[in-house]
């Protein structure tokens, strides 16, 4: 364990090794549900907790993965710029879709920190969940709340949101490939827009527009529902 614990590319083989394992289950099995981050996650904790390695070995590796983020991030604007046109065509209803995204994920943790008796760092600890987290730590950090929850949940709602974004759009009825691609974009980020460009060009360029507007909108509507409790 020693070796692997002062291995400085220990971090980042057991994350790859973790994720190509979870994406060659969901292609065999072709289930929702093996998603291959979520399986990677799921394979990493039970590997660490197991083999007792101290997290902070395993992060020290696996750190050189996010320094990747920001660029993959980036990178989503390449289907925006072949869409472009679309997007001037439908520019009032596009951002009206993603205040809407944004709003409702406010609200929505608004009432359930009412309902579950939240305290109020708890409270502003959920709130940047459906941005993307380079943005959320940010905001998690300024408001004062738990940045390493702010970050799970991040994670996790981008996860949930690849797993069920098709099941919703199909029995919701929603077949217009722009509200599909703003609705994923703005509730589940990057995690959901890896989905969003499987089900289509034009429903991933719209979710990669709304990575970055509902990041912006976040930025400052988290700090006005902030003051909400």
């Amino acid at each position: 364990m020693n070796f692997f614990e002062n291995s400085v590319f220990f971090g980042v083989t057991i994350s790859l090794i973790a994720y190509g394992f979870g994406h060659a289950l969901q292609g065999k099995f072709k289930l929702a549900i093996l998603n291959p981050l979520l399986i990677s996650v799921a394979s990493i904790i039970a590997l660490l907790a197991v083999t007792h390695i101290d997290y902070k070995a395993y992060y020290s590796g696996a750190q050189y993965l996010s320094y990747l983020l920001t660029p993959a991030t980036v990178c989503l604007a390449i289907p925006l710029y072949e869409q472009f046109e679309l997007l001037k065509k439908n520019l009032a209803a596009v951002i009206c879709g993603i205040f809407s995204g944004v709003f409702a994920s406010l609200c929505s943790i608004l009432a359930m920190a009412v309902f579950f008796g939240l305290s109020h760092k708890e409270y502003i600890t959920f709130l940047p969940k459906s941005i993307t987290t380079a943005i959320g730590i940010g905001v998690s950090e300024e408001l004062g709340g738990y940045v390493t929850l702010t970050v799970a949940v991040i994670i996790l709602t981008g996860i949930l949101g690849n797993i069920i974004a098709p099941f919703i759009c199909r029995h919701f009825r929603i077949t217009e490939p722009i509200a599909r691609g703003i609705a994923i974009g703005s509730a589940s980020h990057a995690i959901g827009t890896a989905r969003a460009m499987e089900m289509g060009e034009i429903e991933g360029a719209m979710s990669s527009l709304s990575i970055a507007v509902s990041g912006l909108i976040t930025v400052i509507g988290a700090s006005i529902f902030a003051q909400f409790m």
